[in-house]
């Protein structure tokens, strides 16, 4: 994997960008829960178009966050293998977790919308778009930056960030700090963005089915 592939002015971009359109997300807090969610998957979308665009008006193909037209397939694929692996460590972890006496699900569990529509929403934006979102931009562009130090580093300060942007109170964030580190190591062993988006999603959806059915 290239080092100093992103330079700090694209990661200041990026990053003005994405704080940038995040109030909009807001919008629909309050509010319709359809409603809602649509503005947040039109905001994740708009921040996805706007960060591709600030990589690509930097001179650097899309090669450099890790996606390919060719790699998209590949990538999948290989994101499938990695999420049956970490499926069944933590289906390993959580029975361990249940012979101690404690309820894994709770660690995970995420609440969901009441209406059927909204649930259905809920698990398009939640488990398609905002992955892509978040790992072109965690992983993407943040890990990207971080790579000229070192993979360690750069797993280690990407999953740091992952865990900032999701702040979860007043448990400890075990999800995010797991899948931060899959994620960053997913990515630098792969040199495939798909291949952590995929393991996001799949981890997402599943989540969102767990948190439904218990």
């Amino acid at each position: 994997m290239e080092t100093e592939r992103i330079r700090i002015k694209t990661l200041i971009l990026c990053l003005g960008a994405v704080i940038a359109v995040e109030p909009a997300a807001r919008l629909g807090i309050g509010k319709d829960p359809v409603y809602s969610i649509v503005i947040l998957g039109a905001v994740r979308l708009i921040q996805t178009g706007i960060m591709v665009v600030i990589v690509s008006a930097g001179g650097k193909s899309l090669l450099f966050i890790g996606l390919s037209l060719q790699g998209m397939i590949p990538g999948i694929k290989r994101g499938l293998i990695w999420s049956a692996g970490f499926g069944l460590v933590a289906l390993l972890a959580g029975g361990l977790a249940y012979l101690m006496g404690m309820d894994a699900l709770s660690m995970v569990r995420t609440p969901l919308p009441d209406a059927t529509g909204a649930v259905i929403l809920f698990f398009i934006v939640g488990g398609v778009i905002a992955p892509v979102t978040e790992e072109v931009l965690f992983r993407g562009v943040l890990y990207g930056f971080f790579r000229r130090w070192g993979a360690v580093p750069a797993i280690l300060l990407s999953a740091f960030a992952f865990v900032l942007a999701h702040p979860v109170s007043p448990a400890i964030p075990i999800t995010q700090i797991v899948g931060g580190l899959v994620f960053g190591l997913a990515y630098e062993v792969e040199k495939n963005l798909m291949v952590p988006i995929a393991i996001h999603a799949l981890g997402n959806m599943a989540i969102f089915g767990l948190s439904l059915i218990s």
